[in-house]
């Protein structure tokens, strides 16, 4: 798959997921929005029932403060106050029940006279009408002085007295619960400057109304009251943002959903790049392999014609020659089959080794010896400090073998063509019953982004403009990999530029 097409599915998924989360959390915030308006608009009526209920409560305590007086007045006698009388009643409700009644009296003779001397009716309804008239208008004359006592009077009494608590809870809870808003609240009744008469227990006016004004509802109380005496009733809703939010709790699997799929998106994505970068460094692996095969294949082949060569033959230091070519060319192939076979234990969890107590400082020698003439070919010097005292380990020698080369052909093949190679190999007590392995050059050195992947199975670092480096990329990834299996681990540090020094940490056999 092409690196555009790679993108291009990547952005398409990308403004599908982003199109997918945008479209979640606007219908969200709509549901949001309207639960938080139904919830205000329910409150707001509720707040209305209960200030009309208690303005009621108050006309209901005047209208019998002032029926006590006139029933213990002498006038109330004057106007059929005698128990002998009947008489007619007029009841007055509101939205809270009976809260009041007057009742105009008649005379019981004049009307039984009415009903059993059809001869006086006449007379006798005109009487009876006067007294109904009068009655009348001593029953609008107490209304009226109900009006003004609450007028005049009513904002005079404490507010304690005019707004009972108990009966504050019950309406609020009885209109809460009609309009549907069955959660708990909280209340108090403060005055225009905000002191605060009483309030619920679980009711803190700093805490509270302060820090969430949108769960605090306001609602002036009895309308009449001059604007210097205003009271109001302030409730709030402690779970009003749960209330509000319970409306969109069924959207939390979907943001759930969202968010895997947002997940596997990018692990998708990792591993698709992943693959095209594995991809690209096996078709490099390849095409290094043909390279390598292909020269000493060549060069072996070359040989085999000169050998059919009559003059050849009979020239005795020719044929010492050619066969040495062959041999050399044979060595150098089967060092490369070697190496592609090494990739078949990277896919393996342990490798099949043959431990043996092995001396580290005569291994090394026995390498720097042959790799010395390689190193001198190209002008170089190859120097060996080999100090540490004790130095035997338990490895497989030949893997260990092939760790130390393999380091010490990567300095070679990646020297500076200006500056002569100057490759040093030491060996250190390191305590804890260890041992160091360090080797170290003046080559071009690595950069910091590939110091992480050199030892990634077929990651080449880049040599710029230089195309002599040849490899498979496996090199460093077998060393860090045999280096683990014999129990050791190896560290790289490097300036481009000015050099690359490795370092391996071996464990000492023990007694």
């Amino acid at each position: 798959m092409k690196k555009s097409t790679i993108w291009l599915l990547t952005v398409l998924m990308a403004l599908t997921v982003v199109g997918l989360l945008y479209i979640q959390i606007m219908y969200m915030e709509s549901m949001i929005r309207m639960r938080d308006d139904q919830f205000s608009e329910g409150v707001k009526r509720s707040l209305n029932v209960v200030a009309s209920l208690l303005e009621q409560d108050e006309t209901k305590y005047f209208l019998e403060e002032d029926v006590a007086e006139v029933e213990s007045s002498s006038v109330y006698t004057q106007y059929g106050g005698a128990p002998h009388l009947g008489g007619v009643k007029y009841a007055f409700t509101t939205h809270s029940g009976l809260i009041g009644d007057l009742t105009l009296k008649a005379d019981a003779d004049k009307i039984y006279n009415i009903q059993n001397e059809p001869s006086n009716v006449a007379n006798s309804y005109n009487s009876m009408r006067e007294e109904l008239k009068g009655q009348y208008l001593y029953q609008k004359g107490l209304i009226d002085d109900v009006i003004i006592n609450i007028m005049n009077k009513a904002y005079d009494r404490p507010i304690e007295e005019r707004v009972d608590s108990t009966s504050v809870r019950r309406y609020l809870a009885r209109e809460l619960e009609n309009n549907g808003l069955d959660l708990p609240f909280e209340f108090a009744v403060v005055n225009r400057s905000g002191h605060v008469f009483y309030a619920s227990p679980g009711f803190t006016r700093q805490n509270k109304i302060n820090s969430d004004e949108n769960s605090v509802f306001v609602q002036s109380l009895f309308h009449s009251d001059p604007p210097s005496k205003k009271n109001y009733l302030k409730v709030y809703f402690p779970q009003k943002a749960k209330y509000v939010l319970s409306s969109v709790k069924f959207m939390i699997p979907s943001f759930i959903f969202t968010f895997i799929l947002l997940i596997v998106f990018l692990y998708t994505i990792i591993l698709a790049f992943r693959q095209k970068k594995l991809t690209e460094m096996k078709n490099d692996f390849i095409n290094n392999m043909t390279h390598e095969f292909k020269t000493p294949i060549s060069t072996i082949s070359l040989a085999a014609q000169m050998l059919n060569d009559p003059s050849v033959r009979k020239s005795q230091p020719m044929l010492q020659h050619i066969s040495g070519v062959i041999n050399d060319e044979t060595k150098r192939l089967r060092f490369q089959v070697e190496k592609v076979l090494q990739m078949s234990m990277f896919d393996k969890k342990k490798a099949t080794l043959r431990f043996q107590e092995v001396d580290a400082n005569s291994v090394i020698q026995q390498v720097i010896n042959t790799f010395r003439l390689k190193v001198e070919k190209y002008g170089g010097k190859l120097s060996a400090n080999l100090d540490a005292q004790d130095s035997i380990i338990n490895v497989d020698e030949m893997h260990f073998t092939n760790v130390i080369f393999n380091l010490l052909d990567n300095a070679v093949k990646y020297r500076k063509e200006d500056v002569p190679l100057d490759l040093r190999v030491a060996t250190r007590d390191a305590g804890n019953d260890k041992m160091q392995i360090i080797i170290s050059d003046n080559g071009i050195g690595i950069r910091k982004e590939d110091l992480r992947k050199i030892f990634d199975k077929f990651y080449r670092v880049s040599t710029g403009n230089r195309h002599d480096v040849k490899g498979f990329g496996l090199g460093l990834a077998y060393v860090n990999k045999m280096t683990e299996l014999m129990g050791g681990n190896i560290k790289v540090e490097s300036d481009l530029g000015k050099g690359t020094t490795f370092t391996i940490t071996m464990p000492l056999l023990n007694d």
